[in-house]
């Protein structure tokens, strides 16, 4: 079970999450002003709970439609290359953001990408995640908390989770596990649980921070916001040392 939730562990850097939190919290008023912050974040976290839980519980009821085969796939050498090659694609990927921000840096210097005066000015001070078309889509539905604000944040977990491995990867190893058939299913909600706690307390800090933007959490968050690429790259480097070093120990 412990293997299995530190795959959830991993499935736990959901960025697109992250980036429209910071943007609700951007966009919304002061509570002094009617601004609904909490309102909005909490059910935009629980919808997306939701939507992990759901195709956890789907694929769990797959998985175990499965049988066998589940079993012997989690035990098999092909289920640990699979964790080192996944590993290894995330760790390729981090280097190539990397790589591709140090060149846009190269041409903001040269003069091509950057602006003067205070358009230039602007643009550099506006919030990355605001600055994000796929955030700025999602944005215009959760102005205010309703129904619609846990529909977009099922939809978000739904796909944050279809599209990951370590996902899918954990489920089958509990699927696979010597565990009674309430026990698989009620440890769903711990593994939607796992895999929404950065998220989560993500949440928590930005409100903290509203409330307290020149405490010390607050300027930490701001530097990690004003270096959102460098963040999401460090993120890529340890969910692949993570998977990497889960693969090495599933082949021992």
């Amino acid at each position: 079970m412990l293997h299995a939730l530190t795959l959830a562990l991993a499935d736990t850097l959901n960025f697109l999450l992250i980036g429209v939190l910071i943007a609700v919290g951007l966009a919304q008023a002061t509570r002094e002003k009617g601004g609904r912050y909490g309102a909005v974040a909490g059910l935009l976290v629980f919808g997306d709970w939701l939507g992990v839980l759901s195709l956890a519980l789907l694929t769990l009821l797959v998985f175990d439609g499965l049988g066998d085969t589940v079993g012997a796939l989690v035990e098999s050498p092909v289920f640990a290359l699979l964790l080192i090659l996944t590993g290894v694609l995330s760790a390729v990927l981090a280097w190539r953001s990397g790589r591709r921000v140090r060149d846009g840096g190269a041409l903001a210097e040269g003069g091509t990408a950057a602006g003067d005066g205070e358009d230039g000015e602007g643009a550099a001070g506006a919030a990355p995640a605001q600055g994000n078309p796929l955030v700025q889509r999602i944005m215009a539905p959760l102005k205010k908390p309703s129904p619609v604000t846990v529909g977009v944040g099922f939809v978000l977990g739904v796909v944050q989770s279809a599209t990951s491995v370590p996902f899918f990867a954990g489920i089958a190893v509990i699927s696979a596990g010597d565990f009674a058939v309430a026990t698989r299913y009620l440890s769903m909600i711990a593994y939607a649980s796992v895999a929404l706690s950065l998220p989560f307390l993500t949440a928590l800090a930005i409100g903290y921070i509203r409330s307290h933007p020149y405490s010390r959490i607050g300027r930490g968050f701001a530097t990690v916001q004003d270096n959102q690429e460098a963040a999401a790259r460090v993120g890529g480097y340890i969910v692949a040392v993570l998977l990497i070093g889960l693969g090495l120990l599933q082949l021992l």
